[in-house]
Parts: C-alpha cells; structure tokens; sequence
C-alpha cells in the first residue's frame, strides 16, 4: 500500500507544488480529513496537537523562526520541524526517516507468489530455486516485493533505488527491470514477473493471464 500523507498546509502555491510532486514519488495525499493519515504535514500556524497519537507530524516553519519557536514546535508534538524555503528532496528523506522510526521494522523474509527473498542473507528463490542476482537487481526486487500489487513510479524506484534526486533521463531502471524479469521467468514462465505499466512505473506482480 502506499504512504497516506495529509496537507495541512495553507500556503496555496506550496501545497499545489507538494501535492503534485508527492504524487509523483509514489505517496496518496489524503484530501479527507477525517480518514487517519500515515503522515501529516502542516504549517506552523496550525492547530496540530490533533494528531497527536494519531499520526506523526512534520511541520512546514517560517524562514524567520528562532529556535525557541523550533523548540515550541516540538514540544506542542512535531516528529520533525523543516524551516521554508525547504529543499523538497530534503522533505522527501525527512518524511521517509520520520516514518521508518514510527513503523514496525520491516520483515527479513518476503514472498510474493513463487518468489522468496530472505534479506538477511540477501537470498532470493524462485519455486524453490536459487536465482542469482546482481546488488542493483535485487535492491529494486527487494523494493517491489514488499508491496507486491503495487505500481510504483520510476522517479520513486530512481530515487529509493539509484539514489537520484531529481528527474533523470537514464535507461538503467529499464534495463534492471527487464534483465530481472528475465531471471525470474527462467524459473516461473507462468507468474507476470516485473510489470511495466507504460508511463508510470512497475509493479512486481501484474495480471495473470486468463485461463
């Protein structure tokens, strides 16, 4: 599933630029507010003690704020507090980092249908047979199995995988994805193995073929 933001931030042109590139990097911006959030963001003139024990909190501050404001922040229950002019690869990383601190740690072995990953080792099986991968090639599986059904965009997998911080004009993901997809139907010629959803990114499993 993907991560559930809520904007509460009443600066008109900043929220638009957030919700637009949110969107792209893979995240749902809730519009309701009465369906809980994964992540609030709001603005410094809010009133966001509300949510707290609901969800955690990154506030959007004013470029003049002193520390003392900072501090107050913190103590009225923000998990994180980001002064404007913010550098949006800066919030990115500071929502994923409040996430991963509030989330339950991740799994050491995923499945996905025929496909087995154990991250401890970094083993990944196929119908019970070892498949051998390279470090990028099981970076980006590892990223797809764990939420199996969903797509992800390519500027996410760039980012999250590669390391990229911007929009890139690069063939590497593409060409990852279809030597991986080669891999693991070797093995498995029947599950759809790395789905490329044209114009927006893939996903791990897509739709089985009709019987």
């Amino acid at each position: 599933m993907s991560t559930a933001l809520f904007l509460a931030d009443n600066e008109p042109a900043s929220r638009g630029y957030l919700e637009r590139n949110l969107r792209d990097d893979g995240f749902e911006i809730v519009a309701d507010p009465l369906r809980r959030p994964d992540l609030v963001i709001v603005d410094d003139g809010s009133d966001f003690e509300r949510w707290r024990g609901e969800a955690p909190v990154i506030v959007l501050g004013r470029s003049e704020a002193d520390a003392v404001e900072r501090v107050r922040a913190f103590r009225r229950g923000c998990d994180d507090y980001v002064p404007r002019p913010f550098h949006y690869d800066e919030l990115v990383e500071r929502i994923r980092a409040v996430l991963r601190r509030v989330r339950p740690a991740e799994a050491a072995v995923v499945e996905a249908a025929s496909l087995r990953i154990d991250a401890r080792t970094r083993g990944v099986t196929v119908c019970g047979k070892r498949v051998h991968v390279a470090q990028k090639e099981y970076e980006l599986l590892l990223k797809l199995a764990r939420d199996p059904d969903r797509v992800f965009t390519k500027r996410e997998l760039l980012r999250e995988v590669w390391g990229y911080t911007a929009d890139a004009r690069t063939r590497t993901l593409d060409s990852h994805a279809s030597r991986l997809r080669r891999k693991l139907r070797e093995v498995d010629p029947v599950t759809p193995f790395i789905e490329n959803k044209w114009g927006v990114g893939y996903r791990l499993l897509g739709d089985l073929p009709a019987q």
